[in-house]
């Protein structure tokens, strides 16, 4: 089968794409000839090996895809050869064929198409849990975006304004800010022509926001973070402006709000019948209309450098997908 490889860490322009054996179907697993696989954030620290999980070498990098079962190891149930779905792994999604647990694998609707379920897993099932376990968004609520343009934040975006939240949509440009505008969002903060703290308490009445959703960390989180109202949420979602910030703690005690850390893995993995019932929810969400990913780009696997650098230079808006 062909599929991406790495076979030593380090930039992803040392990715190869290779003919190799396909891998061996185990019991309690499916094989899935994958249509689309979802380019993440943590894909890219993980070739550079700067992920907290590092595979041995070499792999075939991808953690997230869709397509058509076509074998069943020993001992699955529940799931037939020929049944459209979509998968989780920590590895082996960028390749023809995937070998993984049937419990990370979920039918998907028959409407959805292959790019839109490959994008659908890790950045709504993130967001969804963040907003709805971590969170406790309710309906009225304010919530910040930030990096809003991206996949989770587009995401983020369309699930707040599905349950009920006011959302503010922050972004770094114009043409970002459009797109957050057509999935729903109700205010919009370009923070690189705009004051962030200001433009919150502007849009808040000086109030603050109850919620701030942030993948992007860097210099932003603090400033967004004096920014929220008391007893609000700040979600910790990842650093993909590459910085940890060290946020005062007395803000923290001063704002009377709580900073939330969201690791949707390990919870999905400690909870999989509240994670099911997540991607449940998430299906009849998409089946109503009101939730639609928006696919940035899809390449194909020989060109995968050209998603890996849309994404990794913040130009993507919306999932890259890469498509064996």
């Amino acid at each position: 089968m062909k599929a991406l490889i790495c076979k030593e860490f380090g930039p992803e322009d040392q990715l190869v794409v290779e003919t190799i054996d396909a891998p061996a179907i185990q019991p309690g697993h499916v094989r899935i000839d994958v249509k689309a696989g979802g380019l993440n954030f943590p894909d890219l620290l993980c070739v550079r090996g700067q992920y907290q999980f590092k595979p041995p070498l070499p792999f075939v990098p991808g953690t997230e895809g869709a397509g058509v079962v076509s074998e069943l190891g020993e001992g699955v149930e529940g799931i037939a050869v020929g049944d459209k779905v979509l998968f989780n792994t920590p590895v082996g999604a960028f390749a023809e064929q995937a070998v993984v647990p049937a419990a990370s694998v979920t039918p998907i609707p028959d409407a959805m198409p292959y790019e839109a379920a490959a994008g659908l897993t890790i950045v709504y099932g993130t967001s969804y849990h963040a907003l709805k376990q971590r969170a406790l968004l309710k309906p009225g609520e304010s919530l910040l975006v930030l990096g809003a343009a991206g996949g989770v934040g587009l995401a983020t975006v369309e699930l707040g304004k599905a349950m009920g939240a006011r959302v503010i949509a922050a972004a770094s440009s114009d043409e970002k800010l459009a797109v957050c505008k057509q999935h729903g969002a109700d205010e919009l903060i370009n923070y690189s022509t705009e004051d962030l703290k200001a433009r919150i308490k502007e849009l808040t009445g000086g109030k603050g926001v109850d919620v701030i959703y942030d993948p992007v960390g860097g210099d932003y989180a603090e400033t967004a973070f004096r920014g929220i109202a008391a007893g609000g949420r700040h979600l910790v979602i990842g650093f993909a402006a590459g910085d940890i910030p060290k946020l005062p703690l007395n803000l923290p005690l001063l704002k009377m709000a709580s900073v939330v850390g969201v690791f949707w893995g390990a919870w999905a993995g400690a909870v999989p019948a509240e994670h099911k019932k997540n991607m449940s929810e998430l299906f009849d969400m998409f089946e109503a209309g009101k939730i639609k990913p928006h696919v940035a780009g899809t390449y194909q696997l020989e060109d995968f450098l050209e998603g890996f650098n849309a994404l990794s230079g913040r130009k993507a808006i919306g999932k890259v997908i890469l498509v064996p």
